[in-house]
């Protein structure tokens, strides 16, 4: 998705950014840094934005705001926590605007919708499942990383098409048959590609990753 500057009113597009600025500043604030002087983590978060500014830039769709595209809020929350999975994302929604030279008044409503909702619902996810499951590395693995994933994607697409709905640029009918149910199609791919990279992580890379603990997911199992 990549909302242009006309697609919604004004009103809708000024209250993004009193939301996205002092959020902004609060992550950058909390956000755990000490984590980034590891040169090593440092060149992953980096990896990650540049990564994701290519993947979102690699989108389908035929009307404005309708495209599609995957995440990867998931990855990012899992492996740096909330904050720096927002400002990390923040930048990718940058980069991906000046890449496509779309308007800048549209940037705050875009990171919200995809870097906020995602991490929201990433984070949220995390935490529902850590208290409802058993503390396991497949349990980490299938829950957390490929069924929160997909989670996340679909309630990102659903996000969507009711700001679209309540703000009036599409019909709601038109959006679940036509635009929302692609989420579900997208969230298998979201699940897959999320679960296959935090495996890889937490078996060969655990210190990447900011929500494992060796002694909390496998020690005793």
């Amino acid at each position: 998705m990549n909302l242009t500057d006309t697609l919604l009113g004004e009103a809708w597009y000024w209250a993004a950014w009193v939301v996205w600025v002092p959020l902004f500043a609060l992550c950058v604030f909390k956000a755990p840094w000490g984590r980034l002087r590891d040169p090593e983590r440092l060149n992953v978060w980096l990896g990650m934005v540049v990564l994701l500014a290519l993947i979102w830039s690699l989108r389908a769709g035929v009307k404005p705001g309708l495209a599609l595209h995957l995440l990867g809020a998931t990855v990012f929350t899992l492996s740096f926590g909330p904050s720096l999975a927002f400002v990390g994302l923040s930048f990718v929604a940058l980069g991906v605007a000046l890449n496509d030279g779309a308007g800048a008044f549209a940037y705050a409503m875009n990171v919200l919708l995809l870097g906020g909702l995602g991490v929201f619902l990433s984070q949220g996810l995390y935490r529902v499942f850590f208290w409802i499951f058993p503390r396991h590395f497949f349990v980490y693995i299938f829950i957390n990383a490929f069924l929160g994933s997909a989670l996340t994607i679909i309630g990102v697409g659903f996000g969507i098409c009711a700001l679209l709905a309540l703000a009036g640029a599409y019909s709601w009918d038109y959006l679940v048959e036509e635009y929302f149910v692609y989420f579900l199609l997208l969230g298998f791919s979201e699940a897959w590609l999320s679960g296959m990279v935090m495996t890889l992580f937490v078996i060969y890379r655990p210190s990447w990753v900011f929500t494992f603990d060796d002694t909390r997911y496998l020690a005793g199992k």
